[in-house]
């Protein structure tokens, strides 16, 4: 664990490219040049967790389309795959696949322990009330994803700065959709955190 790091307040954001559902290479960059962007990354297709936690963001959708924040999930599955999941919660939330997850590597998501992925009694609890309230069971994960694999969820400006890196204590920790709306204490993701007030 000690050769892993994580990113910070006002790190320069890891740019690369992605794959989206067509299989057309997506820079990142190209997504926050223009706007602000919630980089969302996911854990595997079989997880209650990570389902919920796409609901949560698709329903959010349009509210941070008219805030001017545009959305991005990343899944490590393949473009096709990725589409076919997607197809059940259709959006025009933009989709990307990682399958060698070196963007999942480069913004400091690796696999977790066993406690963050299976022993959490937070996971337990979180299990019990998606299956009960959704119908979201858990499920061993599709082949080629992992289910150690841990989420995570980044703000970035459009200077290519992170405003908010998330990095989630357990698999059942993901950031209140409150939090990226308004941000802490409302701060505009749009400006650096030194920055002087929008007039």
């Amino acid at each position: 664990m000690s050769n892993q790091v994580q990113l910070k307040f006002n790190d320069s954001a890891p740019d690369m490219k992605l794959l989206g559902i067509d299989g057309k290479p997506v820079q990142l960059s190209s997504l926050w040049k223009d706007a602000v962007l919630v980089l969302a990354f996911t854990r595997h297709f079989g997880c209650p967790q990570c389902k919920d936690m796409v609901d949560q963001l698709i329903e959010a959708h349009p509210a941070l389309t008219e805030k001017g924040i545009r959305l991005a999930i990343v899944n490590h599955a393949s473009p096709a795959d990725t589409k076919a999941f997607y197809e059940k919660r259709p959006s025009s939330v933009i989709l990307l696949a990682d399958m060698d997850r070196t963007a999942y590597k480069a913004y400091g998501l690796y696999q977790g322990r066993f406690w963050q992925t299976w022993l959490s009694p937070r996971v337990w609890a979180s299990n019990k009330r998606l299956a009960k309230t959704k119908g979201y069971k858990v499920e061993l994960p599709p082949p080629g994803q992992d289910a150690y694999q841990m989420s995570g969820t980044f703000i970035i400006g459009t200077d290519g700065k992170i405003r908010l890196p998330y990095y989630y204590e357990d698999i059942a920790d993901h950031p209140p959709v409150d939090l990226i709306l308004h941000g802490i204490m409302g701060a505009d993701w749009r400006r650096p955190f030194d920055s002087k007030p929008l007039a």
